[in-house]
């Protein structure tokens, strides 16, 4: 699989930019959640091969990307960034997903941009998750609870066990390859911002907060739901109220998944996404 990992400048910040696939093929865009990274939907991008040029990029604050200075951690941003890479690469219409965070800004970007998306997956996240569900109550504590460092690797091992308990030993040590950088004192700290987007999780503007059910109801693309079927996180409910909103979208629940579905059911994730993708039933907007 042809892979190419660059850099660029967007919205004032240097981004580190992962690509799978064809340059000629496809177009599909992918984000990350609140705490991930790009090279989590390495494997995806696998499953979408040949027929698809994967994009994804480590959201600002997080991996190779340059943090905020300012600690601008909001939708409006992380949409302006998506905005400045799509114009950046040319992209005149592609496929867009995106977990959790990911998910909402993905909602967001649809809305405003409906010329630019031709289908839309969105990844355990919709209205009322981010704001009431068990899952964004687990999310604010574990802010408030994460080290700033570790001593050593085999301590962060056990403290990311506790927050995933169900995903596989393989998945938990990519996740801190790619979240974790080593001190010069020895030791090791997060590779994302923690404590910027902690306190933009734990102490939100209440101005800069988005109105997700309008940005659901304006999609105009056809778009699927992939909840996870025991994710604390979005709802049943949440995601019929989707459904009500707007009728391009479906659903399906993934067994035996919680909010990270491409970590817990990898093999189902990516065949449902490239399922979804790759139907020629779905007439352009």
């Amino acid at each position: 699989m042809e892979r190419s990992d660059y850099r660029l400048a967007l919205s004032g910040l240097n981004f580190h930019v992962t690509e799978w696939g064809n340059a000629r093929a496809r177009p599909v865009v992918m984000l990350h959640g609140i705490r991930g990274y790009a090279e989590t939907f390495a494997g995806v991008a696998a499953a979408l091969q040949p027929d698809f040029r994967v994009i994804a990029f480590d959201q600002r604050g997080r991996g190779e990307s340059d943090w905020d200075p300012a600690h601008d951690y909001y939708t409006d941003a992380y949409v302006a960034d998506l905005d400045a890479l799509v114009q950046a690469l040319d992209l005149e219409r592609f496929d867009l997903l995106g977990h959790s965070m990911g998910g909402i800004n993905a909602i967001v970007y649809a809305a405003r941009y409906p010329r630019k998306v031709r289908r839309l997956i969105i990844e355990d996240a919709g209205p009322g998750a981010f704001e009431v569900s068990d899952g964004a109550t687990r999310i604010r504590r574990e802010f408030a609870t994460t080290p700033d460092r570790f001593a050593s690797w085999e301590a962060a091992g056990d403290f990311m066990r506790t927050l995933r308990p169900t995903v596989t030993e393989e998945a938990r040590q990519q996740r801190l390859q790619n979240m974790l950088k080593t001190l010069p004192e020895g030791g090791f700290t997060w590779r994302y911002d923690h404590v910027g987007i902690a306190s933009t999780r734990l102490n939100p503007d209440p101005a800069r907060a988005v109105d997700l059910e309008s940005g659901v109801r304006a999609i105009s693309c056809e778009t699927m739901v992939l909840r996870g079927g025991r994710s604390d996180y979005l709802q049943p409910a949440m995601v019929a109220r989707m459904r009500e909103l707007n009728p391009r979208i479906t659903d399906i629940d993934i067994p035996d998944a919680g909010h990270y579905v491409h970590d817990d059911q990898p093999a189902l994730f990516e065949r449902a996404v490239a399922n979804f993708l790759q139907r020629d039933d779905i007439s352009a907007p």
